[in-house]
């Protein structure tokens, strides 16, 4: 997690992971399996960023880099995007309509090992993979969209590059798959602005 002023699409919720005196975030980096995405803006509800001992606000620049995370749509805020999520999930796995416990437990093995970030191996070449699957390549974070490779950086997504190879997948393989079943992410509207431009 870092502290950036880059502007986030979307928020997101892992439990109460802050300290709302000090408004700083705690060691701890979850306190619930429902790793959630959520829309800023909710039946005009307002937050004060980590004012009280609710959960901790999260942003994130999009939905492909929360989903990187091994985070979900709610089905609170994000009813429609739950489900369709749900839909695919279900379509990739072959559970019959699973229910959010269920999807979490999943992502929650796929998100971690000993505390840290699970990197999956990439089983597919780069233009095969679904548009919103995240790659790391020499250690730099890509969103994948129309077949190419957009940095991630705290200042925003860059201009597309060539990627010989993937070092690994940050998106879990569960939700790659839903990918693949025809789940589509918010992306941020730079990446549609940028598809047009030749790798470098």
């Amino acid at each position: 997690m870092v502290a950036i002023s880059q502007h986030g699409m979307l928020t997101g919720n892992r439990g109460i992971i802050h300290d709302p005196a000090t408004k700083s975030l705690l060691s701890r980096r979850w306190t619930s399996k429902a790793w959630l995405i959520c829309s800023c803006e909710y039946k005009g509800r307002h937050r004060e960023v980590m004012a009280r001992r609710s959960w901790t606000e999260l942003f994130f620049l999009d939905e492909t880099i929360a989903l990187s995370a091994g985070h979900r749509p709610c089905f609170l805020c994000r009813r429609k995007a739950a489900e369709a999520f749900r839909r695919a999930w279900a379509t990739a796995t072959g559970a019959e309509k699973p229910s959010a416990a269920a999807i979490d437990d999943v992502l929650h093995r796929e998100r971690l090992s000993h505390g840290r970030k699970l990197i999956h191996v990439v089983s597919l070449p780069l233009a095969e993979l679904p548009d919103g699957a995240v790659i790391v390549s020499s250690g730099a974070a890509y969103t994948v969209a129309g077949g190419r490779a957009f940095r991630w950086t705290e200042r925003g997504y860059e201009p597309p590059e060539k990627i010989a190879r993937a070092d690994g997948l940050l998106t879990p393989p569960s939700t790659l798959k839903a990918l693949q079943a025809g789940y589509r992410p918010i992306i941020h509207p730079t990446i549609e602005s940028l598809i047009g431009r030749t790798p470098s």
